[in-house]
C-alpha cells in the first residue's frame, strides 16, 4: 500500500476541491444584482464584480440538501458498517466482535475486574506526582500503578516511587512511547486474565474523580466492550492560546456525548483495554493488521492512539467514549509547540489511512478528511473575499444574507462552548479571533497533505496528546 499512502494527499485534497466546485456552481449560479465593477483604493483598475442579492431559493435548497445529503450518507453507511461488525460471528476477520466475543466468554466467570495502569513517562518530573495522586485519589482506586519510565535522566523514577508506584524502566528502546509501552505489555500480558484490564495514560493527565469507578461498571456489565476512552478538557492557563485549544476540546467533547459515546479516537491522554483485545491486535499484526507481528503498539506511526483505534474498529471491537470519563490534560503554551503537536497529528492521521487503505473500518476517517479538506477551502475562500473586497472596493458593502448567516454562525460557536465557561463564551462571541485560530490548523493541515504528498519525512514532535484532528482533533 505504499502507493496509497503517497497518494492520500492528493486524493483527499482533489476530492475537496472536486465538492468545493461543485457548491460554487450551485451558489453563484444566480444573475440578478451585480454590483458595477469600482476602481478600487489600493487594488487601482482591478475590477471585481459582486452579488448584492442572496441566492434563490432553489440555490439555496440545492447546496442544503447536498450538505444534508453528504451528512446523512455518510451517518447511514456508519451506522451499517458498525452494526454489521457488531453481528458478525465471523472469529477469522472479525476477532473482537461482540456476538464472537460474547460467543466465547458465556457461561464463563472470569473474576471480578481489576485494574492496572500504565503511565509512560519520559523525564516527567514536573508533573508525574500530580498524575499520580489523581489515580490514588479515585473512588475506585487501581489494583496497580506502573510508571514505565522511557530514557529518563531527570527524577520521574524517584518521584513515582515515592508515590507509591511500580517502575518498570525500558531497556535500549528507540521507539519512543509506543515502543516503551510494548516492552511493559510484553511483561504484563501474560499474567491478565479476562477481567483484568489495562488502562494507557498520559504522564501529563489528571482524571476526574469517578472515571475508573465508570469504567469498571462499564467493562463489568458488558464482556463484549474492549475499551474505554476518556473524553478530555484543557487544564487552566496558558493565556489566549489556552483559551483556543479548551474551546476545540469542549467542542469535540460535545461531538462525542452528541455520538452517545461512539469514539472517533481513543486518546492517548487515558484509555482502558480489556486484554484481550490487546493481545488479539498483538497477534493480528502482519496478518489482518499492519504492524510488527507480536507489538501491541505499532511503532512506526506517529499516532499511536490513532492507529489503536483502527486496529480495534479493524478486529471488530466495541470501544466508547462515555461522558462520565473526563481527564484533564495539558495545552500547549505556545505557537511553536502547538504547531508541532498539531502537524503531528495531522501526519499522524493521514500515515494511518495510507496504512489501513480503504476498508469499512476506516470509512469514517476518509469521510472525515474530505470535510476538514473542504472546510479549509470554504475557510480560505471566505476570508480571501472578504480581503479582496475590501481592497478593491471605494466603500464597504454590507450584504444582508452573509450578515445573517455569520451571526448564525456566531450563534453556534457561542452554543458549542457553552460548558467552558464565561471566558470560552466571550472568545466565541468575539468570532474572528476564533477565525485565525481555525486558519492555524488549516495550515497546519495543508502542510501535513503537502509533505505526505511528497513523500517528505515525518518527524517525531515533544507532545504526544490526543486525537486526530477532527472538525477541528485534537
Amino acid at each position: 500500500m505504499q502507493w496509497l499512502q503517497r497518494a492520500v494527499g492528493l486524493l483527499i485534497l482533489g476530492t475537496a476541491l472536486a465538492g468545493a466546485g461543485l457548491l460554487w456552481w450551485s451558489v453563484s449560479d444566480t444573475v440578478h444584482g451585480r454590483a458595477e465593477p469600482s476602481d478600487g483604493l489600493v487594488l487601482g483598475v482591478w475590477h471585481v464584480l459582486y452579488d448584492t442579492e442572496a441566492p434563490t431559493v432553489p440555490t439555496l435548497a440545492a447546496a442544503g440538501g447536498l450538505a444534508l445529503l453528504f451528512a446523512a450518507g455518510v451517518a447511514t453507511l456508519e451506522r451499517r458498517i458498525a452494526n454489521k461488525a457488531r453481528r458478525s460471528d465471523d472469529g477469522k476477520q472479525l476477532p473482537l466482535s461482540p456476538r464472537h466475543v460474547m460467543a466465547e466468554t458465556r457461561g464463563v466467570f472470569h473474576g471480578e475486574v481489576t485494574l492496572t495502569v500504565l503511565v509512560p513517562a519520559h523525564n516527567e518530573a514536573q508533573g508525574i506526582a500530580a498524575t499520580l495522586h489523581s489515580l490514588s485519589a479515585q473512588s475506585h482506586a487501581p489494583e496497580r500503578i506502573i510508571v514505565v519510565a522511557d530514557n529518563c535522566t531527570d527524577d520521574t523514577v524517584a518521584i513515582a516511587r515515592r508515590c507509591g508506584a511500580e517502575v518498570i524502566e525500558s531497556v535500549d528502546n528507540v521507539h519512543k512511547k509506543a515502543g516503551a509501552l510494548n516492552q511493559a505489555l510484553a511483561r504484563i500480558l501474560p499474567t491478565q486474565g479476562e477481567n483484568d484490564l489495562v488502562m494507557v495514560m498520559d504522564a501529563d493527565t489528571v482524571l476526574d474523580d469517578g472515571f475508573l469507578a465508570s469504567v469498571v461498571r462499564r467493562m463489568t456489565d458488558d464482556r463484549a466492550l474492549m475499551a474505554v476512552g476518556g473524553l478530555f478538557y484543557g487544564e487552566d492557563g496558558k493565556g489566549l492560546i489556552g483559551q483556543f485549544q479548551r474551546n476545540e476540546y469542549t467542542r469535540y467533547a460535545r461531538d462525542l456525548r452528541r455520538r452517545r459515546g461512539r469514539v472517533f479516537v481513543l486518546t492517548g491522554t487515558a484509555t482502558v483495554f480489556r486484554p484481550r483485545a490487546l493481545r488479539t491486535v498483538a497477534a493480528e499484526r502482519g496478518k489482518l493488521l499492519p504492524g510488527v507481528p507480536g507489538d501491541v503498539y505499532d511503532t512506526l506511526v506517529l499516532t499511536e492512539d490513532n492507529e489503536i483505534t483502527l486496529a480495534l474498529k479493524s478486529l471488530g471491537g466495541l470501544i466508547l467514549s462515555p461522558s462520565d470519563c473526563t481527564v484533564v490534560t495539558e495545552v500547549m503554551p505556545t505557537w511553536r509547540t502547538l504547531w508541532a503537536q498539531r502537524l503531528r497529528w495531522q501526519r499522524g492521521a493521514l500515515e494511518n489511512l495510507g496504512e489501513y487503505g480503504l476498508r469499512p473500518s476506516t470509512f469514517r476517517y476518509w469521510a472525515q478528511q474530505l470535510g476538514i479538506g473542504y472546510g479549509v477551502i470554504a475557510l480560505f475562500a471566505y476570508l480571501f473575499l472578504m480581503l479582496l473586497m475590501a481592497l478593491s472596493f471605494d466603500s464597504w458593502v454590507w450584504f444582508p444574507f452573509w450578515l445573517g448567516t455569520g451571526l448564525i454562525f456566531t450563534i453556534e460557536r457561542i452554543a458549542t462552548v457553552w460548558r467552558g465557561g464565561w471566558r470560552a463564551r466571550i472568545l466565541a462571541a468575539t468570532l474572528f479571533p476564533e477565525l485565525f485560530y481555525a486558519l492555524f490548523l488549516d495550515i497546519v493541515y495543508l502542510k501535513g497533505i503537502i509533505d505526505m504528498s511528497l513523500g517528505r519525512n515525518a518527524q517525531w514532535g515533544e507532545h504526544a496528546a490526543a486525537p486526530a484532528r477532527q472538525k477541528v482533533d485534537a
